[in-house]
């Protein structure tokens, strides 16, 4: 059970009309894939059995471990959504907060959004149709355009004074850093003890203490500076040699991840964005 008291997320729609949506034709193999995951939901009390007016349908993406990911398609609902403008941190400022360090650890929230209610109100507006049945989320799904601002302020709110000074947060990744080992430590506990404070729930396979190095948001970070992630960095140097505009894109896009890495990278790539323009 999630304290009542904690931040709710609520969809506005303003007057717009329930959007009812069929469920995508799937296989016999993804409708038992689908049935599954439902009453696995259904027994977390991530999900309810639902008579809302909305509904959308599941997606099911394939992993790379050629496991299913669970995806509700919100897509016509997001559409009638009022956004949320509350600001995510640049990638670039949250990795900079790190470059004098020499100590890490990161902490990983389980099923992140899982831990943020779902306002009673709204909580139709999250249904989902299958092949069996029509549900509804007890908590924030993903998918909702909206999620990614109402974690960030769920984050900021619990790290109050702390994000920026002793530990970066963007969405579920926390990331606290210390010039020393002491300094670290100490650091850790204070942000622990919000967490804790909070009432959240640490995956404990997915934490990191006391390392000399982070991988944060795609980029290495230790007590020497800021590097690419070297598996950006085969991408790269993998990538085929680009044969059409299309492929061209693709590179020029996966290029653009080192921007801020290096120096005149834009006048370096200008050759490439050159063939771009009025294509």
């Amino acid at each position: 059970m999630l304290p009542e008291s904690r931040m709710h997320h609520h969809i506005n729609t303003g007057d717009a009309t329930p959007i009812r949506q069929k469920p995508y034709r799937v296989s016999p193999s993804e409708r038992q894939v689908i049935a599954d995951q439902v009453n696995d939901m259904l027994q977390k009390g991530v999900i309810q059995k639902s008579s809302s007016p909305w509904a959308a349908p599941v997606i099911l993406v394939k992993k790379k471990d050629n496991s299913w990911r669970f995806c509700v398609d919100y897509r016509r609902l997001n559409a009638v959504t009022k956004k949320d403008v509350y600001p995510l941190p640049r990638i670039d400022d949250a990795v900079d907060c790190l470059h004098s360090a020499a100590y890490f650890s990161s902490v990983d929230l389980r099923s992140g959004y899982w831990q943020i209610p779902m306002h009673p109100s709204d909580k139709e507006k999250t249904a989902f149709v299958t092949p069996d049945g029509l549900f509804e989320f007890n908590v924030m799904p993903f998918g909702l355009c909206n999620a990614p601002a109402t974690f960030e302020r769920f984050m900021d709110s619990i790290l109050r004074g702390l994000k920026w000074e002793i530990c970066m947060c963007y969405l579920d990744d926390v990331i606290i850093f210390g010039k020393t080992f002491h300094e670290h430590n100490h650091r850790l506990s204070v942000v622990l003890d919000c967490v804790k404070q909070a009432g959240l729930v640490l995956n404990a396979k997915k934490c990191h203490f006391g390392e000399r190095q982070a991988l944060v948001l795609g980029y290495l970070v230790d007590k020497d500076g800021i590097r690419p992630d070297p598996y950006k960095i085969s991408a790269v140097r993998d990538f085929k040699q680009p044969t059409s505009l299309k492929d061209l894109r693709s590179f020029v896009g996966l290029c653009s991840y080192f921007v801020g890495l290096y120096k005149d990278f834009a006048q370096l790539a200008h050759s490439l964005t050159e063939l771009l323009e009025g294509s």
